[in-house]
């Protein structure tokens, strides 16, 4: 039984929290063929898209933490899509990530297609506003926060105050508490953790990403926009995607 509920009976400052990515496949195809209105993404294909698979695409994945320390990783992908209608970037788990939240620092193991990259830079930094509205989320008393990434796209989150440690899924962190919940509404994306496991992590367990060709951010999305920058339009996807 886990004893960080409401009461605050003990603080948790080491872990591992599932997670599940959940992806509406559905709408992001709408949204793309509103942008794109060719034959490309015909009224037939979308039709035939959402009667041959499911609405959500669910991904599910792992973040150990101790004390300062995070370590995220994606678990197999066991979902099957019988198109390749619904295959965009953002609907992938392409980061393992290790992030030292004292040094605001993380390494980054980044599939983009067929290549593979190490990207060691500062964390993202967020302008969180916190709010006074809560929400329970695997057994955890979570307040939520909103922000901006990228200029453009809209971040609700929810932390634990329980748990003080200010990471979270994928990139996101920076609260005065683990970040349990992530929503991007416009991006149809969510993640959730659905099990906060109290237990004891060895430091072996917050390994170290070591494959790809090592990059810094600048780097990469230069490398990117240089290898994208015949496919207009449809390049933003894959360009978000590796921001992200």
């Amino acid at each position: 039984m886990n004893y960080a509920m409401a009461q605050n009976a003990r603080f948790v400052n080491q872990g591992i929290i599932e997670f599940e990515k959940k992806i509406n496949v559905y709408a992001l195809i709408q949204d793309q063929a509103k942008k794109y209105p060719d034959n490309f993404w015909s009224a037939q294909a979308l039709e035939q898209y959402q009667k041959n698979n499911p609405q959500f695409k669910t991904l599910k994945s792992e973040l150990t933490f101790k004390n300062n320390q995070t370590f995220f990783n994606p678990l197999a992908d066991e979902s099957v899509s019988n198109s390749w209608l619904g295959n965009f970037a953002t609907a992938k788990q392409n980061n393992i990530i290790l992030t030292n939240l004292k040094s605001e620092t993380s390494i980054i193991q980044k599939s983009v297609y067929e290549e593979t990259y190490l990207v060691k830079d500062s964390v993202r930094k967020i302008n969180w506003k916190i709010t006074d509205e809560f929400r329970n989320i695997a057994g955890y008393d979570c307040r939520r926060a909103n922000a901006l990434i990228m200029d453009s796209i809209y971040v609700v989150a929810f932390y634990a105050d329980a748990i003080p440690v200010s990471g979270g899924p994928e990139t996101f962190s920076g609260l005065p508490g683990m970040i349990l919940g992530v929503a991007l509404p416009r991006e149809h994306i969510t993640w959730f953790a659905t099990k906060v496991k109290d237990i004891e992590v060895t430091d072996a367990q917050l390994k170290v990403p070591s494959k790809g060709k090592p990059v810094n951010k600048k780097q990469l999305s230069d490398i990117l926009k240089s290898a994208l920058k015949d496919w207009g339009n449809y390049a933003s996807d894959i360009l978000k995607s590796a921001d992200m």
